[in-house]
């Protein structure tokens, strides 16, 4: 009888410990693995609780914050990655549920002017072994320890002749007042794809060469995809991050240059920065414990011979990611430093994206650049500094004014619409924001604000996400 004793006194220890953690201990209020502010406790009336909405919103946040969440979902992955079974020398890993990956903006899914598009291969980039699985959400994971990386499968086929009739549309409408240029931005899986694995992504390519096919003769296409493959053997794309690496955004950058014929500095000019221990965003994404596993080096580039002065409008946004308010107006860095081992790294471009950005240069060459872009863009700007006397930069998804007004009372000569395959295969997002903004009226560019938090809530927020 003593076994079945000491069993059940140690599963009320254990079972009234968990209930002692998940009741009283602080909640959490941000998930750095998941890249996301958690549930807030909801706002109290009757009628929400007559209709069982308070309730429902409850049950939600008790669930959605529980005390160390990012802790108890990094054991759950080394669990599952203990269990995960060999099936014909490919590692697969099982899950509860295929959920699609979201984030905020970033929707998965002529003659050429310039060089043709060629097709790249894994084998030029020699980046990953063989060994490949399949995580959470469809991610795919693909070499070996210190090599893993993390790749997002694409499901496009051709497709793309929205977003290149929305850059027909800016050329159109600037025309004779500013340069239209359109560049097109591969993720990393169109170079690093194993041969086993191709079959559970589209080729890009397909995608980008209907967009250039659809270009008017007034746009000027950029073609980013050739300068990347001839560099894929280099740290082009993060291996933790569904982003490009700096070095890849100044290879773009440099082909940019050459179509916008304006100067542009090599390397040589710019400081090198490391922040050591990075893991982004695929972490999350994947919940694949070997991606933490093997953090990379986050290289970025400064420029020194060039002086500039940035300036910002910042944003706040509701739970939606549309503008409530202008959180400030003033001057601020342009590279943000982060220390090694965080996983905000790419925040180092203009502190993120909620902001509209203005940096004016000592280049007197009269162009003055207007860079839209997503994400993918941030690493752009920087190394425009040496080429432009002003480089302006739109988030597509966060924009208070008219782009009509806004471009000639700027003096805008070129404009550069930069966009992940993505979201230029997608119909909605970038390109109806962007058309919307043609002819926004500044007053009708606020949403309702999000729920006002608590002091105590801003400062979780604040210790959550600072660096």
């Amino acid at each position: 009888m003593q076994y079945p004793r000491l069993y059940v006194a140690l599963t009320a220890t254990v079972f009234t410990a968990m209930t002692a953690v998940l009741t009283f201990f602080p909640r959490s209020s941000f998930s750095e693995l998941e890249k996301r502010d958690l549930a807030r406790f909801p706002e109290f009336t009757l009628e929400r609780l007559a209709s069982g909405e308070f309730t429902r919103d409850v049950s939600a946040w008790f669930s959605d914050s529980e005390p160390y969440r990012d802790r108890l979902m990094t054991l759950s992955m080394r669990v599952k990655q203990r269990t995960r079974l060999a099936l014909n020398d490919e590692s697969v890993t099982f899950h509860a549920a295929e959920e699609e990956m979201e984030e905020a903006g970033e929707t998965p899914t002529p003659a050429i002017v310039g060089d043709p598009l060629e097709e790249y291969h894994r084998a030029d980039a020699d980046a990953a072994d063989e060994n490949a699985k399949v995580a959470h959400a469809g991610i795919i994971i693909v070499g070996r320890g210190d090599n893993v990386r993390a790749l997002m499968a694409y499901g496009g086929t051709g497709g793309g002749e929205e977003f290149a009739k929305m850059v027909n549309e800016y050329a159109d409408v600037f025309d004779g007042q500013a340069q239209v240029y359109c560049m097109v931005i591969p993720n990393a899986t169109e170079f690093y794809i194993p041969e086993k694995m191709k079959g559970r992504s589209k080729p890009q390519v397909a995608t980008i060469r209907n967009i250039h096919e659809h270009l008017s003769p007034k746009v000027k296409p950029v073609n980013v995809y050739n300068a990347l493959g001839r560099h894929a053997g280099e740290d082009i794309y993060l291996r933790t991050d569904h982003h490009w690496s700096p070095l890849g955004g100044f290879y773009a950058a440099n082909e940019f240059a050459r179509i916008a014929d304006v100067p542009f500095e090599d390397l040589t000019s710019y400081d090198e920065n490391v922040v050591h221990g990075f893991v982004g965003s695929m972490y999350g994404y994947s919940k694949d414990i070997s991606v933490k596993e093997a953090p990379e080096d986050f290289v970025y580039y400064v420029p020194r011979d060039v002086d500039y002065v940035t300036r910002y409008t910042a944003y706040e946004t509701n739970d939606k990611y549309q503008i409530t308010r202008i959180l400030f107006q003033n001057s601020g860095p342009y590279f943000y430093k982060h220390r090694n081992g965080s996983s905000g790294a790419y925040n180092t471009f203009m502190g993120g994206d909620q902001r509209l950005t203005k940096v004016m240069t000592t280049t007197p060459n009269g162009r003055r650049l207007m860079i839209i872009k997503d994400s993918f863009g941030n690493t752009l700007p920087g190394y425009f500094f040496y080429s432009f006397e002003e480089v302006h930069v739109v988030d597509n998804r966060y924009f208070h004014l008219n782009m009509k007004d806004y471009v000639r009372d700027n003096g805008i000569t070129d404009i550069l619409i930069a966009s992940s395959v993505f979201n230029a295969y997608s119909k909605k997002g970038f390109c109806r924001n962007c058309l919307r903004y043609l002819n926004q009226d500044p007053a009708d560019a606020f949403a309702a604000p999000k729920k006002k938090a608590t002091p105590k809530e801003h400062k979780e927020e604040a210790a959550a996400q600072e660096d």
